[in-house]
């Protein structure tokens, strides 16, 4: 089926609605840099994930719950969510499973930081790139992705760098960090039918960080804030 300039400008406003809703997620680095111990907000969180894991077995398995739960939230889901070809979570969903693990894995500062690029990057890759992108990468991500969808999201994940959290505020962390949203947009690409990117980003660029310090920085305690 053809996509028509209403089709597409349709997709576009209901990709709007999801990543304001996407955005909402800030909420949990925030959280758990300002106000929140690790105990506390993984409580929250596991709480959380569970009420959406039993959601979306509802969803899955159950027709009376999923033709409820469509009434109120199909027309923000993606194809992939409401396939009956292969049950997939939704992203939500991996967005707590990624939190969880982000933050019960990595080192705090990590943690927060790969988890702002997943809010903040992933918004702005998919935003530009089904805005702008022109460029498509025909033989990764089923050639739905495109160039500029993934510049986006690296100069967005510099951005996000810049104001996040470091060890000693050195030139050497800020040059790992974007080395390792560097991966996590390259996980994006790769992760498409594999794992949700909502899950991929996040742990892989908190991953690749730590690797960096560990490797680059083995005199900076990770855990001393």
């Amino acid at each position: 089926m053809l996509e028509t300039p209403r089709s597409i400008e349709f997709d576009f406003r209901k990709e709007v609605i999801r990543k304001l809703i996407h955005l909402a997620s800030l909420s949990i680095p925030l959280g758990y840099w300002f106000f929140l111990s690790q105990s506390v907000v993984l409580t929250v969180l596991i709480i959380l994930t569970v009420f959406s894991l039993f959601v979306d077995i509802g969803r899955l398995f159950s027709p009376p719950f999923s033709k409820f739960y469509n009434s109120l939230f199909q027309s923000i889901l993606r194809e992939h969510e409401t396939t009956e070809k292969k049950k997939n979570l939704t992203g939500a969903t991996y967005v707590l499973i990624s939190a969880v693990i982000c933050i019960a894995l990595f080192p705090k500062i990590i943690a927060v930081t790969s988890f702002s690029i997943l809010i903040i990057s992933d918004t702005a890759s998919a935003l530009f790139g089904r805005k702008f992108g022109k460029h498509k990468f025909k033989k990764i991500a089923g050639g739905k992705k495109s160039w500029e969808g993934s510049i986006a999201f690296v100069l967005s994940a510099i951005i996000v760098i810049l104001f996040t959290p470091k060890i000693e505020y050195t030139f050497g962390e800020y040059v790992l960090a974007i080395i390792a949203s560097v991966g996590g947009a390259i996980a994006e690409l790769l992760s498409f039918d594999i794992f949700d990117d909502n899950f991929a980003i996040p742990l892989a660029t908190g991953a690749l960080m730590w690797l960096f310090y560990i490797g680059f920085f083995p005199e900076i305690n990770l855990h001393s804030i």
